[in-house]
């Protein structure tokens, strides 16, 4: 039985501290997760264009941006879920998963 007042691993946001010991964790893999390192950069490079984008779409009214630029803020998170999700149900090992929970 899960405790309700500690919320489930899905739930929960990661922080910057998560994500540096996430990089730190790829880089410390270096050859040995060359794919999993390069997924995880694009998913922060959508986070970062996620956060910096919304101000150029607000200022030149480009109303189709706003939805990816939202969707870039949450790609760590969705991300993390997904692969959570994945590990459970042991269609993919994620060895990472202690680093962002």
């Amino acid at each position: 039985m899960s405790d309700p007042s500690r919320p489930s691993p899905l739930r929960r946001r990661i922080t910057l501290a998560h994500m540096r010991r996430l990089k730190n964790w790829h880089a410390a893999q270096r050859g040995g997760c060359p794919i999993e390192k390069a997924v995880w950069d694009a998913v922060l490079m959508m986070w970062l264009m996620g956060w910096i984008g919304w101000i150029p779409a607000f200022v030149l009214e480009v109303p189709w941006a706003y939805p990816l630029c939202l969707l870039g803020m949450f790609a760590p998170r969705l991300y993390v879920d997904w692969r959570l999700r994945s590990h459970q149900t042991h269609r993919l090992r994620c060895d990472w998963l202690e680093m962002v929970n």
